[in-house]
């Protein structure tokens, strides 16, 4: 979080909590190999999709919070900059992961067709610059808007709302900003309800209808989160004491993300996690107080790192899946274990010994 003259240390739990939020996306993605391996079509984590939510309705908060009352003394160009040094060099570390990770496997889609040199670079060239892959270019064959790595897609619409609060969505007045969440509210419920897709978890996909999903969820998320900070910060809060209550704030969003099916495609209940009880775990979190806190420091840490890096760990998981090749059995536990161990491990060193030292450089490079 970049430095206001608002007290930085109400905000020590929300970095902790996007920490939470960050492992539970690996843990989703996990459950989500196992239960392919294991062939069931439902996974233990059924809703930890709707981690990006939260991830994206943080940003949104913290975004205001940072640069709101800034913009006087600041141009539309600097902050451009500032965003681009905060968030592209882990883009740039999950895309060449995944390059690798691609190559390492035989460089094929997941059907076996061989994957031209021309199309992997042309693949790489696309998601360094954070653009989504033409279909040509998909070369895993499951139509992924970042073939590479899928999860960056969040990362594209949140780089498209990063311009979009610059030149639109900060000049709102917060009634302005009101009608707009809920119009968004609006439109993304009713797309779930009766688009193609039948759920919010969408936006990962090239296909049209996936990206209008992944489109408006961001257009409410974001602005939610922007929403959430004008209105916090409108008045003062009274502080709350922090360890107690970011233990609730973790184990209530590990609990919403892991309510199973039930047999339904359950779009009212993803719609009330994001549009009730993650505004309001932000909130409180944002009222939560801590001192020096290395466990909520080190969580603070790799958030960022380990979503940008750890999902090519589970493209190679899925393709022992398929070529029956398990480092320690197709059932055993030990194996998605290592591979999470692995991705916070990778997620720590990164940060320490290459995205803060980077963003440090760049940001005295002129």
């Amino acid at each position: 979080m970049e430095a206001s003259s608002r007290p930085t240390q109400h905000y020590l739990l929300l970095d902790g909590l996007r920490g939470v939020a960050a492992l539970l996306v690996l843990a989703f993605h996990l459950f989500e190999a196992v239960a392919f391996a294991a062939g069931r079509s439902e996974q233990d984590m059924f809703h930890g999709f709707l981690a990006v939510d939260f991830f994206l309705i943080l940003s949104g908060f913290v975004m205001a919070y940072a640069y709101d009352a800034r913009w006087q003394s600041m141009s539309v160009g600097s902050f451009f900059r500032r965003r681009l040094v905060r968030l592209h060099p882990m883009v740039v570390a999950g895309v060449v992961f995944g390059v690798i990770v691609f190559v390492a496997q035989g460089a094929v889609r997941w059907d076996g067709t061989p994957m031209s040199w021309t199309t992997i670079v042309a693949s790489l060239l696309f998601a360094l610059f954070l653009l989504p892959s033409p279909l040509m270019l998909d070369v895993r064959g499951n139509t992924e808007m970042f073939p590479l790595n899928g999860p960056h897609w969040s990362l594209f619409f949140e780089y498209l709302f990063n311009i979009l609060y610059a030149l639109l969505l900060r000049r709102f007045s917060t009634r302005g900003l009101l009608i707009w969440v809920v119009g968004a509210a609006a439109a993304l419920l009713a797309y779930a309800l009766f688009g193609p897709e039948g759920t919010i978890g969408c936006g990962w996909s090239s296909s049209p209808t996936n990206m209008l999903g992944g489109f408006l969820r961001v257009a409410f998320d974001y602005p939610m989160g922007l929403l959430l900070a004008r209105l916090f910060h409108s008045r003062p809060r009274r502080a709350i004491a922090g360890g107690w209550l970011f233990a609730i704030c973790a184990i209530l969003l590990a609990v919403l993300l892991s309510v199973p099916s039930l047999g339904g495609t359950n779009v009212f209940y993803q719609f009330f996690c994001i549009s009730v009880a993650f505004p309001l775990i932000v909130w409180y979190g944002a009222r939560g107080v801590s001192g020096s806190n290395k466990p909520l420091t080190f969580l603070a840490d790799i958030s960022y790192p380990l979503y940008a890096i750890h999902y090519p760990l589970i493209y190679l998981y899925i393709g022992w899946i398929n070529a029956g090749v398990h480092p320690f059995g197709p059932y055993a536990w030990s194996t998605p274990v290592a591979l999470a161990l692995i991705a916070i491990a990778a997620a720590y060193l990164l940060s320490r010994f290459y995205d803060k030292p980077l963003r440090r450089w760049l940001s005295r490079s002129k």
